[in-house]
């Protein structure tokens, strides 16, 4: 693999910078991960105890809609504020706090519903995961990606952007072996589960206020016309002048609306489709390592190396890995845990690896002083778009094959088809993304070396 020019010299980051990425970035993802998996678990099993396993899809697929209509919105005003007060750690660290205490609204809600609380529970599971995400969308999704690119550059984001990218697979492995006894889909309540959960974001909200720090090169947006600002990366003409970040958001999108093809039902699945049940807790947790350690290794070969050198290969392995997942549909039931080993790890590693080469690429692409106002932008193709086409197919193929008679909750191997149908049209904007990234690359180590110029300049004038 020949090494790019343009990568050679990275600029390092300091300890308190990566101390607060990881944590910071760790504990955000335990809460989408309560959200995106548990909550989605915790209804279907509601509605599993009810007798309603209709209500599975449907509420599952309401909360995934308005959740993200919820994030979108929010990231949009949000990374707007971010930018108008030159601010991010303030929206980090109070935003966390509300969060925690956000989660745990659902300790409220019970285990099981009769017919007249059906409606009633299905409303408090929504606007719950709705308020959940308003505060969870300020904290991370605005402030603190924002923040993320504000104390990287073009050198380094790979790196920690695939960092990143792990932190949902450990936050996986805290949440489902570290707490996971906490919850108990045949109980009454599962108060002390969300309690808990809730808890940690709120004693990281705390820790940030003296341990986060905002970078010093923040610009501040100072134009008074704070709602057009806000919108600045909708215009037409901002689109047109950046057209490769699109692009590349484009190629995050179908990505996506992929994995949210699953992403919600993956606990169910393991269990109930797989037949694994309380035993999915080990594969789980091997399939995770695995995959993390590949994600990591695909972050420091493209620092390395350079992101276009993987972009193909991780996005090859991740239609592979979901085509192979629903092809276990036809294979011997003994023969379904072994593979999904080695297809869980590639498949989970290759996802989230080139999740985050895409990522930091859309940051490369930010100009400076507009990094808050993107973030409305990257919501919508990154969630938004995901979020609602995603969980469409499934309820789709769900309603179609669902047997309202059965024991448990059981997702279709279907869903993974449609995945890797969908994961294939995403070749399409990734070659153009992989085709300019040379020349991207090298324009912005241009201007990082016309500022360090500039700085030297201003030194000599100043002795």
């Amino acid at each position: 693999m020949k090494q790019d020019i343009s990568t050679k010299k990275t600029t390092p980051l300091v300890g308190r910078i990566w101390v607060s990425a990881i944590l910071f970035g760790l504990v955000g993802q335990i809460a989408w991960v309560v959200e995106n998996m548990y909550f989605s678990t915790f209804a279907q099993d509601i509605f599993a105890n009810s007798g309603r396993l209709d209500m599975s899809y449907v509420v599952t697929t309401l909360m995934v809609w308005l959740s993200a209509i919820t994030a979108t919105v929010t990231a949009i005003f949000a990374g707007g504020w971010c930018d108008k007060t030159g601010k991010r750690k303030p929206f980090v660290a109070y935003g966390y706090i509300g969060w925690g205490a956000t989660i745990m609204l659902f300790a409220a809600i019970p285990m099981k519903a009769n017919a007249s609380q059906i409606a009633g529970v299905a409303a408090m599971l929504i606007v719950f995961d709705c308020v959940m995400t308003f505060a969870g969308s300020i904290a991370n999704d605005a402030a603190f990606n924002t923040w993320i690119t504000d104390v990287t550059d073009t050198t380094n984001r790979g790196k920690i952007n695939t960092i990143l990218a792990l932190m949902p697979v450990f936050a996986t492995i805290i949440v489902f072996i570290g707490l996971g006894n906490l919850y108990d889909a045949t109980s009454e309540s599962n108060w002390l589960f969300f309690v808990v959960l809730g808890a940690i974001p709120m004693a990281s909200g705390v820790v940030a206020i003296f341990l986060m720090k905002d970078s010093p090169n923040v610009l501040k947006n100072t134009n008074p016309n704070f709602l057009k600002e806000t919108f600045y990366g909708f215009r037409p003409s901002v689109a047109k002048e950046n057209k490769m970040l699109y692009v590349c958001l484009t190629t995050f999108a179908i990505l996506g609306i992929s994995q949210q093809t699953f992403f919600s039902y993956i606990i169910n699945f393991v269990q109930n489709t797989l037949e694994l049940g309380d035993a999915y807790v080990i594969p789980l947790a091997v399939i995770i390592l695995g995959a993390a350690a590949l994600t990591g290794l695909t972050g420091f070969l493209s620092d390395k190396f350079g992101k276009k050198h993987l972009i193909y290969p991780l996005l090859l392995v991740s239609i592979a890995g979901t085509l192979l997942m629903y092809l276990l549909k036809f294979m011997d039931k003994a023969a379904w845990l072994p593979l999904c080993y080695v297809i869980g790890i590639f498949m989970l590693g290759s996802l989230l690896g080139l999740s985050g080469i895409l990522m930091s690429s859309f940051q490369d692409y930010i100009p400076q002083g507009y990094e808050g106002r993107f973030q409305g932008v990257r919501m919508c193709f990154a969630v938004l778009v995901p979020m609602i086409i995603g969980p469409l197919v499934t309820l789709v193929l769900g309603l179609k094959d669902t047997d309202t008679g059965a024991a448990g909750f059981k997702p279709p191997f279907s869903m993974y088809l449609a995945a890797s149908i969908i994961a294939t049209l995403a070749l399409v904007p990734a070659y153009f993304v992989r085709k300019v990234s040379d020349r991207l690359r090298e324009s912005l180590l241009q201007r990082e070396r016309e500022k360090e110029s500039e700085g030297k300049e201003q030194i000599d004038q100043n002795l």
